[in-house]
C-alpha cells in the first residue's frame, strides 16, 4: 500500500470510491479541495491510500493559517464530517506525520465515530439525522406536538416558499442573523464557488411574509440525503414561526424528491441550535472529533461560555452590521 496526494486525474477515483463507501459524506467529496483552495487559499493534502492502482483509503486535508492561534491541520475545514475513510490506520499516521512536518499547533480530525484510542477525542459536538418517509403526513407527525403547531402557524398565515441558487438574499439574511449570534460570516465570494463547484447539489430555501423575506437556508443534496447546512433569519422571524415552517418545508420538498434522510448539521451540546434541533424530534447522536497535538498543549477551546470566547460573542454582537460584514470574511478563516 503506497499514499499519494490528490491530483486531478484521480477526483473521479476519489469521489467513486466516497460513494460507495457506507461511512462516505458529502464533505468527503473532492470537489471541497477546489472550494477551501479557492474560496480562502488553503494548501491542501487530499491523501489517499492505493494498492495495485486501486484507491483503498482517502483523507481530505487542509492547511489553516490562524494568525493570533498558530496554523491546524483539519480534516475538513468548514465540513461538519471529515476524518479517513477505508485504511484509517495508514491514512492517519501519515496525516500525523504531515502534521509534524508542517510545524501546526494540531490535526484535528472531524470523525463521525472514534477510530483511534491513543488520540484525544473531543465529545462537544452532536449530529442530528433521521430517515425519511415517504407519507408527509407521518414526517409532520414525527415532529413533536408543540413544534408541530408552530409549523401549522406557517401554513395558516400563509408563509410563501421559494427554491433557487440566489445568494444575495440568502446571505442578506445570514449575515443578519449570524452576527446577532455573534459570529463571523463567511465572504459571498465562498456562496458563489458552492454553487459553481457544486451545481445542483446546492439549493437555497427562502421562507416569506407578505413579500418580506424572513428565513433563508443553502440546502445540500447528496446520494439521498438532503442537508440544510447554513441557515438564519431576521429578527422577526420567530414571531411568524418561519423557522420551523423552513425547515419543514425542506424536509417536504426532499421527502417528495425520493430522499431518504434528513441530516440537521451539527450542533454544540447546550446550544439553542442543539434544543431546537431536538425539539423537532431529532435525536442527538455524538461526533468524536479526534485530535493529534503537535505544538499545542491541550484540546482547543470550544466551549462558547468560557470567558474568551464569551467575551468574543457578546463583543461581535455589538457591531453594527455593515461593519459586521466587512470584518466578518477576513476573520472567518479563523473559526473554520
Amino acid at each position: 500500500m503506497k499514499i499519494f496526494v490528490l491530483k486531478d486525474n484521480k477526483k473521479e477515483s476519489w469521489n467513486e470510491f466516497v460513494h460507495a463507501n457506507p461511512q462516505g459524506t458529502f464533505f468527503h467529496l473532492a470537489e471541497w479541495k477546489d472550494v477551501i483552495e479557492l474560496s480562502f487559499g488553503c494548501k491542501t493534502y487530499y491523501l489517499y491510500a492505493e494498492e495495485g492502482g486501486v484507491i483503498t483509503g482517502v483523507l481530505p486535508l487542509a492547511l489553516v493559517k490562524r494568525p493570533i492561534f498558530g496554523p491546524v491541520l483539519i480534516s475538513t475545514p468548514l465540513c461538519v464530517y471529515g476524518g479517513a475513510l477505508g485504511d484509517t490506520k495508514e491514512l492517519e499516521e501519515a496525516a500525523a506525520k504531515k502534521a509534524q512536518a508542517l510545524g501546526v499547533q494540531y490535526l484535528e480530525l472531524r470523525s463521525q465515530t472514534q477510530s483511534r484510542q491513543d488520540w484525544p477525542v473531543s465529545n462537544r459536538f452532536y449530529t442530528f439525522r433521521r430517515a425519511l418517509s415517504d407519507d408527509n403526513e407521518e414526517n409532520l407527525k414525527a415532529i413533536p406536538r408543540k413544534q408541530r403547531a408552530e409549523v401549522r402557524k406557517g401554513m395558516a398565515i400563509n408563509l410563501q416558499t421559494s427554491v433557487n441558487q440566489d445568494i444575495n438574499i440568502f446571505y442578506k439574511i445570514y449575515a443578519e442573523s449570524v452576527r446577532n449570534l455573534g459570529t463571523p460570516v463567511f465572504s459571498k465570494q465562498y456562496l458563489k464557488d458552492l454553487i459553481t463547484i457544486f451545481g445542483k447539489s446546492c439549493e437555497i430555501t427562502t421562507i416569506g411574509h407578505q413579500g418580506r423575506a424572513l428565513t433563508s437556508v443553502l440546502n445540500f443534496r447528496y446520494k439521498d440525503q438532503i442537508l440544510p447546512y447554513y441557515g438564519g433569519g431576521i429578527s422577526d422571524a420567530r414571531h411568524f414561526s418561519a423557522y420551523p415552517y423552513m425547515y419543514w418545508k425542506v424536509m417536504e420538498r426532499a421527502a417528495q424528491e425520493g430522499f431518504k434522510v434528513f441530516d440537521f448539521g451539527r450542533s454544540m451540546e447546550g446550544s439553542g441550535a442543539f434544543s431546537f434541533k431536538k425539539n423537532f424530534g431529532f435525536e442527538p447522536q455524538k461526533l468524536s472529533y479526534q485530535y493529534h497535538l503537535v505544538k499545542a498543549q491541550e484540546l482547543p477551546d470550544m466551549d462558547p461560555d468560557s470567558q474568551r470566547n464569551k467575551f468574543l460573542t457578546d463583543a461581535w454582537k455589538l457591531l453594527p452590521l455593515p461593519i459586521a460584514n466587512r470584518l466578518g470574511p477576513i476573520l472567518y478563516p479563523v473559526i473554520m
